[in-house]
């Protein structure tokens, strides 16, 4: 099993949430979250003053799948969430050792 993080924009959460459970996927998270990469931040006046945003908002997307999956739902998430414009976001992929649903206690990949 992997875990798939992205850091995606806001404005194509729901492109994303319809693109991955087209595919199957059935569980994901969307956290809002502010961070910083390559775009640096941005200068902006408010009430007259200058000020430098360092922190950009972004939705972070989180789902556990079988390794069999991963290429697929990279490959929908990438297409999903481009704009080709600066600050579209990264894709992270993670080993899961273990996974538990607790209300059953199933183990392994039949918790997906």
């Amino acid at each position: 099993m992997k875990k798939i993080e992205a850091f995606i924009r806001h404005e194509k959460v729901e492109e994303v949430r319809d693109a991955l459970d087209s595919i199957g996927v059935e569980g994901m998270s969307f956290t809002e979250i502010k961070g910083c990469g390559r775009q640096k931040g941005y200068t902006e006046t408010y009430r007259g003053a200058r000020m430098t945003i360092h922190l950009r908002p972004k939705i972070k997307v989180e789902t556990v799948v079988d390794d069999a999956a991963v290429d697929k739902v990279v490959a929908t998430l990438y297409e999903a969430a481009k704009t080709g414009e600066i600050g579209d976001g990264k894709i992270f992929i993670t080993p899961v050792e273990f996974a538990m649903r607790i209300r059953t206690g199933e183990t392994g990949s039949r918790v997906l």
